[in-house]
């Protein structure tokens, strides 16, 4: 009984019109990795992105599923007599390709940024109207992922942009993920699944609990608020991306960054770590390689949580459905102070008289079989996470 109520919880979730999605193989879980903006911004170059590579490799993040490290905004500056796009000869001394190559050496796989319109958002070269041969470049490089932004684009038409640019890395002969960054002015989880392979679907995250910025950005419950209603739209090879991670850089307690990984994870959200690599405290390791909370983010089932219990005084509750008849089930205290947070198995789809076994993602413990509903100590702005499965 209980595996036909999960299994129409799961196909409830996955009611998207995904006819139409790009299929190019890839994303089929959501992509993890390292970008330099977060924590770098434009100071950014190959001596950084040789170091973020090589911090992946020997904190144990590859081993955790991380893959791609990606170079953002600020690393090209021009373009030469035949309108190829130019690496700053100073910052990237070796050149892209040389780069690439060497993080390919490492096991990993290369991205880069570019912009849908004239310039980026740091003012550097765009690509609007040199789509299919900056996607060649990309390709001679060995460059695996773009990130696109949406900076300077005028009239254009976000549909139409990603979908250039979707048919020029489709003809540059290399597999290429291609993330939207259209910030979710367009709704593009309406449309994203048949131009890239994730869409931003959020202004910039911010570094803090919650709040707006006086300009763009936002803190991670408002980006989290953001994400309810969208879940049917993603799925493997199509993501919906509510931004990369900020975990480590300093503006939250271990506590909130926690709760932020924990979200992203039940969110089915790309894992773009976005802090120094090289300078990670135990704590923040800790986080960003909890392989558990990983593996629920990663879960092949492809799909994405839900929020289903929203409360005024700052509980929630979000529930993901998982391969192997398991379900992810996250309790999420907002609130100033520390609360003991149910979940109902009613919440769950799951029958009230059922038995199911519990196990603690964060404490990596077994908590035993339980009837019901659960109950958890959590603290200010934290969160509890765990498997629940029910028995046979």
């Amino acid at each position: 009984m209980s595996r036909k109520l999960l299994f129409a919880l799961a196909s409830f979730l996955f009611a998207g019109n995904l006819a139409h999605a790009l299929d190019n193989g890839l994303a089929k879980t959501p992509p993890m990795g390292w970008n330099s903006w977060n924590k770098f911004a434009c100071n950014v170059s190959e001596d950084l992105v040789r170091q973020a590579a090589e911090s992946m490799v020997k904190t144990g993040m590859k081993d955790a599923g991380y893959q791609y490290i990606v170079i953002d905004d600020c690393w090209q500056v021009s373009r030469d007599g035949e309108g190829n796009i130019v690496a700053d000869p100073v910052r990237f001394r070796s050149g892209i390709k040389a780069l690439a190559d060497y993080v390919h050496s490492l096991g990993l796989k290369m991205g880069i940024y570019s912009d849908a319109g004239s310039l980026t958002c740091g003012g550097r070269p765009g690509s609007r109207g040199h789509e299919f041969q900056d996607a060649r470049q990309y390709a001679r490089w060995g460059i695996d992922y773009l990130k696109f932004d949406w900076c300077n684009t005028s009239t254009q038409d976000a549909p139409s942009s990603y979908a250039t640019m979707r048919d020029a890395l489709a003809d540059s002969g290399r597999p290429i993920v291609f993330s939207i960054c259209e910030w979710g002015n367009a709704e593009p989880w309406l449309w994203g699944a048949g131009a890239g392979n994730l869409w931003r679907t959020t202004t910039d995250i911010l570094d803090r609990w919650e709040g707006k910025g006086e300009k763009y950005g936002a803190g991670v419950m408002d980006i989290v608020d953001m994400q309810v209603g969208i879940e049917q739209y993603a799925g493997p090879g199509h993501w919906n991306d509510p931004d990369m991670l900020e975990v480590g850089n300093g503006g939250m307690t271990a506590t909130e960054y926690r709760s932020h990984f924990s979200l992203w994870a039940m969110l089915a959200a790309p894992l773009m770590a976005g802090n120094d690599l090289d300078h990670m405290t135990p704590e923040i390791h800790d986080i960003l390689t909890n392989k558990e909370v990983i593996a629920v983010d990663q879960d092949s089932l492809g799909l994405e949580g839900r929020r289903v219990h929203h409360s005024s005084d700052g509980q929630d509750i979000w529930v993901k459905p998982l391969d192997g008849h398991a379900l992810a089930v996250l309790l999420l205290n907002r609130a100033a102070r520390d609360e003991t947070i149910t979940v109902r198995w009613s919440e769950l789809g799951l029958a009230a008289d059922h038995s199911a076994a519990v196990r603690d993602l964060w404490e990596h413990k077994d908590l035993g079989a339980k009837t019901g509903e659960f109950s958890a100590a959590v603290p200010s702005h934290g969160v509890a996470m765990m498997v629940v499965k029910p028995g046979e």
